[in-house]
């Protein structure tokens, strides 16, 4: 059996051409005098699965980002992100829909935002226009506005901190 190179750089057997009995090609209009074999050209994998094109992302879906555990984001500019999970170490400007602190996660910048749920650690200058919630492991230090509150017991807040009608700007809708 002869070996060719297929498309992805692989030999693969390639048929040979019909042959008598004596071992001589046979022409392809030569009458037979037993059954045809015939050899068919080799076909392409074909995957187990079709393979569907992927589903477009309309605007206004979930944009989620997560840094994951042992990732440090330093220096960037976060927009059009609907939540951002922290779970390692985020230092950024952002303004976003919601921002999710995992108990081992720090953000350390700017954010407006409006849901915020706090379970690491929050550094720097934290606009909530809805509902800020500080979870029992969470920290939150520096200039904090936020339109509702709750902090849970073992929960800290310090720094400069207020709601937002107390400072002028209002709820914006989502």
């Amino acid at each position: 059996m002869k070996y060719g190179e297929s498309l992805f750089g692989r030999r693969e057997p390639q048929p040979l051409p019909p042959r008598d009995s004596r071992g001589a090609p046979v022409p392809a209009n030569a009458p037979s005098a037993g059954p045809v074999i015939a050899h068919a050209a080799p076909r392409p994998p074909q995957p187990a699965h079709p393979v569907e094109p992927a589903p477009k992302i309309e605007e206004g879906a979930n944009a989620r980002l997560i840094v994951g555990p042992n990732i440090k984001l330093r220096g960037v500019e976060i927009d059009d992100c609907d939540t951002l999970v922290v779970e390692g170490r985020v230092e950024a400007t952002m303004v976003s829909r919601a921002i999710q602190i995992a108990e081992h996660g720090a953000f350390r910048g700017k954010a407006e935002i409006d849901v915020a749920e706090i379970r690491g650690t929050f550094d720097g200058e934290l606009t909530v226009r809805a509902r800020l919630v500080v979870h029992a492991t969470g920290r939150v230090t520096g200039k904090v506005r936020y339109g509702k509150l709750l902090v849970q017991e073992g929960g800290e807040i310090a720094g400069d901190v207020g709601t937002l009608t107390d400072t002028g700007p209002q709820i914006r809708p989502a």
